[in-house]
């Protein structure tokens, strides 16, 4: 993602061999700007950013208890409870998502 690639120029990790091209940079998952001289063109991306959601979809739900838990029991367990509809898990896994 675009955003993974603004970097400071002095904070870039170099991510290739000299002279490597912006095609070869990219192919390697790695981000590529020669606009500042002095520092690595062919740099790491930073990090994808995650988060932990309960899945609004009722149908992706994954069991994370068991029948009859309770909405306490569930969250100690650090899991998602929401109490409907009929016939889903109660009591389920976050999902992990990318910001």
């Amino acid at each position: 993602a675009k955003c993974q690639c603004k970097i400071a120029p002095k904070e870039r990790k170099n991510c290739g061999p000299p002279g490597i091209s912006a095609a070869e940079c990219k192919k390697a998952g790695c981000c590529f700007n020669a606009s500042v001289t002095g520092v690595p063109w062919c740099f790491s991306p930073k990090p994808k950013k995650v988060k932990k959601v309960c899945p609004a979809n009722p149908q992706v739900r994954v069991n994370c208890g068991y029948p009859g838990i309770t909405a306490n029991e569930c969250t100690k367990k650090k899991c998602c409870f929401r109490a409907y509809p009929a016939g889903v898990p109660w009591c389920f896994y976050h999902r992990t998502v990318e910001e």
